[in-house]
């Protein structure tokens, strides 16, 4: 499952030897050398522009910017883990590494460096190594909330349902309105065979978030599962469901979204009712063109 720092240009020898005479009306070379804390402002002040940019959905230029700040101020780890960021959201993933691990010997004890090399090794498909750097942020700082998250995700992708419940239920107990975690929590508990349990929580998350395409989608399943009376009611959500993400009717999608193979199966029987068969070809029509439909 997100700090506050002009460039100073390279001077340039000018090749005087101090042995030579100057006439007397010669102009002495003159160099501004900035002080330190004039630099250290400037590397600030580049560092508030790089984190608009981010604000703004613009890493690739934030990225550029924060390169110009860890040049000024190599020491200051702050710069470090805002290039990492901007090059986390401009899919640089190795450059991240590289960042973050310079941020880490800076700072060995900044929780959010742990943090974030543990969601950068869980993005690059590596979760037991992202459950290590995980837990040794934890250690540092126990309430971080989207922390939690992600090693729940790392659990999932590990097959350790047990330990991704526990570990969103952690999440959504220290923020409350974390309804990707409560929606992560009925995911397992679908898995596990524990229906009414996820239809509980996936209710709970649409008191929080009722537009949300993934719990309806996931919601209409269950119900769908169930049968009888609750069947209109899953026809409605899925409709709604596709037309607010139409990536949810494609199985590739679904499974990117951590669904188990149990939920994508039911929800596939469910997209192929006919009365969505019109929600489910505007979905394919619109949905990313690379997807596998599954159906």
């Amino acid at each position: 499952m997100a700090s506050r720092w002009l460039r100073a240009f390279p001077l340039v020898a000018l090749g005087l030897s101090l042995s030579q005479t100057l006439p007397a009306n010669a102009l002495v070379p003159y160099v501004y050398v900035p002080p330190s804390e004039e630099l250290q402002g400037a590397g600030l002040g580049i560092a508030q522009a790089a984190a608009r940019l981010l604000r703004l959905g613009q890493p690739d230029d934030a990225a550029r910017l924060a390169a110009l700040t860890v040049q000024l101020l190599p020491a200051d780890p702050r710069g470090w883990m805002l290039l990492a960021e901007a090059q986390l959201r401009s899919s640089q993933l190795k450059a991240a590494a590289e960042s973050l691990a310079r941020a880490k010997e800076l700072d060995p004890r900044n929780a959010g460096i742990w943090f974030a090399e543990g969601s950068l090794a869980l993005r690059d498909g590596r979760p037991e190594q992202a459950v290590g750097l995980l837990q040794e942020g934890l250690r540092l700082d126990s309430r971080n909330a989207s922390a939690h998250f992600d090693l729940g995700n790392a659990h999932i992708l590990l097959s350790q349902p047990s330990l991704a419940l526990k570990a969103f239920e952690r999440a959504s107990d220290l923020r409350r309105d974390f309804w990707e975690a409560i929606n992560n929590q009925a995911l397992v508990l679908y898995e596990q065979g524990k229906t009414n349990e996820a239809i509980a929580r996936w209710r709970r998350v649409l008191k929080i978030q009722p537009d949300a395409a993934e719990p309806n989608l996931a919601l209409a399943a269950s119900l769908f599962d169930r049968g009888g009376e609750a069947r209109a009611e899953a026809l409605e959500r899925a409709s709604r469901a596709l037309d607010t993400e139409p990536n949810y009717v494609l199985d590739s999608y679904q499974k990117e979204q951590l669904w188990g193979p149990k939920l994508r199966t039911t929800t596939q029987e469910l997209l192929q009712q006919a009365e969505l068969k019109t929600y489910v070809d505007r979905a394919l029509a619109n949905a990313s063109p690379d997807g596998d439909t599954g159906l």
